[in-house]
């Protein structure tokens, strides 16, 4: 395998680190294609014998490339390269409406487009009051009443996306937006159905690291950054009827968006 793999040797007369040299040999494997997503990378005795080093220079070498979220450590079997099946979230059609119509969420209509299989967790559904940013996007007072809910959202079993979504009680009370399953199309479908038809969202999109929490639920590796997406749907009287705040895996999402050039 490190025949193939690995060409490169260490350059004795560079300043830079020898553990980081490695490490630049094995990200250019992974950048020209010689190492793929879901490849194993060479084993730490392979790498020890094609560059002559000692154990803990490979070992801070793989650590390196696990803590930018290139590479996955599995236990007892080896280090992989992260796999990274982008879903294209295209602005332009996720949430029309024929969507919903066929009773799809946007969630699962992406799923489709991207051949995965979708899975929706509901972590709560509760009645309280919105976050300060969450109230002005709805233009209701500080001490309104909404229905929050929480899910996390899954493909071919891997965590990708969490989303709280407000809605304002006076829409979502009593209806089945404030159950865990809203029914065929998702909340959209419910609003519409209400008289609520929707015209038009805004996104704001920012990149950062995440947190703690937003780690553990999306089961990120050390170094892998998220989007958070706060999207705001409007109903055909330009009423706000629902903020949505997203937090995605910067690694398995291709953000798509056609403009208009008039």
């Amino acid at each position: 395998m490190t025949g193939t793999v690995l060409t490169e040797h260490i350059d004795a007369s560079s300043d830079r680190a020898v553990f980081r040299q490695i490490a630049d040999h094995l990200r250019q494997a992974v950048a020209k294609g010689r190492l793929k997503p879901g490849d194993q990378l060479p084993s730490e005795v392979q790498l020890i014998e094609h560059y002559g080093v000692a154990r803990m220079t490979v070992r801070n070498a793989l650590k390196l490339l696990q803590d930018e979220g290139l590479t996955i450590a599995e236990h007892g079997r080896g280090v992989y390269v992260r796999a990274r099946p982008p879903v294209r979230r295209l602005a332009s059609d996720r949430f029309a409406q024929r969507h919903r119509k066929e009773g799809m969420a946007a969630f699962i209509a992406e799923a489709g487009q991207a051949a995965a299989t979708p899975h929706v967790d509901m972590i709560k559904v509760t009645e309280a009051k919105p976050p300060a940013e969450v109230a002005d996007r709805l233009g209701v007072a500080d001490d309104a009443r909404v229905i929050v809910r929480s899910r996390r959202y899954s493909l071919d079993g891997r965590p990708v996306e969490t989303a709280v979504s407000y809605i304002p009680a006076d829409l979502a009370k009593g209806t089945p937006i404030a159950e865990p399953n809203p029914g065929p199309g998702g909340i959209y479908a419910r609003l519409e159905e209400s008289g609520h038809t929707l015209a038009r969202f805004t996104e704001d999109v920012a990149a950062r690291m995440p947190t703690p929490e937003e780690a553990r639920l999306l089961s990120l590796p050390p170094g892998v950054p998220v989007f958070r997406l706060v999207r705001t749907a409007y109903d055909m009287d330009s009423r706000a009827v629902e903020v949505c705040d997203t937090i995605l895996a910067t690694d398995a999402y291709v953000l798509s968006y056609e403009l208009p050039a008039h």
